[in-house]
């Protein structure tokens, strides 16, 4: 369980994150414009995985999030300029949200990974404390934000991953110690972990389409046939 009203979408994630991210680092433009939230969107750099959205869907998204009170608009001047709830919504401290936010905007990341990703927006004193706002996110209990994932074969730390898409993919939470499947004599194991975490974020992407989909066919009165329950991922 996440704490929110709904599962995101993996859209829903990433403007929610663009927000975030751009009231820390770039204070004297928020809240941002729909073109500036469209840049953001579809950045190249510190991205995992990378986008390439329209202004229409950023606007469907916008719209989404809204009913949810994750976003606000406002009027400045000629457009109007969005803005992120995501820690009232939450209930989070800000050092919690900037960390919440580099899982959102770069995918699974280490302790030291999430202190270097976050250094724009909070500047974490160690690794230690990283892990600490971390734990707290993961038990708390209005639902965890956040889970620690199976250390990857050959890897020394664990990652960590958000929780607001829901659940990762069975084969992440799976043993890691048992054996690799055989794939072939041409990979080594860590490109047999990179591989299988990338079909891993694929099917989460997808189960959280399915389920952003379910939820709008039931809101309009729609019969869901396109994603039926029992479809194959």
């Amino acid at each position: 369980m996440s704490a929110l009203p709904t599962l995101l979408s993996p859209l829903e994630i990433r403007v929610l994150g663009v927000l975030a991210e751009k009231q820390r680092t770039v204070p004297d433009s928020y809240p941002l414009t729909l073109n500036a939230l469209l840049a953001g969107c579809n950045q190249k750099t510190s991205r995992q995985p990378l986008m390439d959205v329209t202004e229409a869907e950023v606007q469907l998204t916008l719209e989404s999030l809204k009913r949810y009170s994750l976003v606000t608009e406002s009027s400045g001047g000629r457009v109007y300029r969005y803005a992120h709830n995501a820690d009232g919504v939450l209930k989070i401290p800000s050092q919690s949200l900037a960390l919440l936010t580099a899982l959102m905007l770069r995918g699974p990341q280490t302790g030291g990974e999430l202190r270097i990703a976050c250094e724009r927006m909070h500047n974490f004193a160690d690794i230690s404390s990283v892990e600490a706002f971390l734990d707290e996110m993961a038990e708390r209990p209005a639902g965890a934000l956040v889970m620690k994932l199976p250390r990857l074969p050959g890897a020394r730390e664990q990652r960590w991953t958000h929780l607001l898409g829901g659940a990762p993919a069975q084969d992440l939470s799976a043993d890691p110690a048992g054996p690799v499947p055989a794939v072939g004599t041409d990979l080594t194991l860590d490109e047999v972990a990179t591989l299988k975490a990338r079909v891993a974020r694929l099917e989460q992407e997808l189960a959280s389409t399915r389920a952003v989909l379910q939820r709008i066919c039931a809101e309009l009165g729609m019969p869901n046939e396109l994603w039926p329950e029992n479809s194959a991922s």
